[in-house]
């Protein structure tokens, strides 16, 4: 399980402890991707990645949508977990995320994922550079299996919801 930290504030001491952590328990990166925060851009958080011979990639300005799919993580997250419970501590929200983020990746099967969870999709080793390394370039063979006239994927809705979410 990856360790995480909480900050509320994004600054450039945090994001170099939280990368050298991940290199101690993880190893070296071949490539480390951003956005050109000034905590990324720092010369400590871009020393520490030279120094662990890691390529360095940033998004050019304006390139919102190079993060869609961790900004859709941090949006579930905020409105599936965070906004329904009023932490007390940061002990308990360390708790409660946590527990979201297991649910999330261990139990709660993905759309765009064939209907697989995260963990499943690690586990099978489909994802090369972030792309799927099935032919068909979706994460599951046949998957989507149904297509509306113009050839574009028909999605059903999301209706998984997180145990703090199930009605009784």
């Amino acid at each position: 399980m990856l360790a995480w930290r909480l900050s509320n504030t994004l600054g450039a001491d945090f994001c170099v402890e939280a990368l050298e952590e991940a290199l101690v328990r993880y190893g070296r990166l071949e490539i480390f991707n951003t956005d050109q925060g000034s905590q990324f851009t720092s010369d400590d958080f871009t020393g520490t990645l030279k120094r662990h011979e890691v390529t360095i990639s940033m998004d050019g300005k304006g390139r919102c949508m190079d993060n869609i799919f961790v900004e859709r993580l941090w949006r579930s997250l905020k409105y599936e977990e965070v906004y329904l419970n009023a932490y007390a501590t940061v002990a308990q929200a360390k708790t409660g995320i946590d527990a979201w983020l297991s649910f999330y990746n261990e139990e709660r099967q993905h759309q765009s994922l064939g209907y697989r969870t995260p963990r499943q999709i690690y586990q099978e080793g489909l994802w090369i550079c972030g792309r799927s390394a099935l032919p068909t370039g979706s994460a599951a063979p046949g998957f989507p299996s149904k297509l509306d006239k113009r050839g574009n994927a028909r999605l059903r809705p999301h209706t998984h919801r997180h145990r703090s979410q199930q009605r009784i």
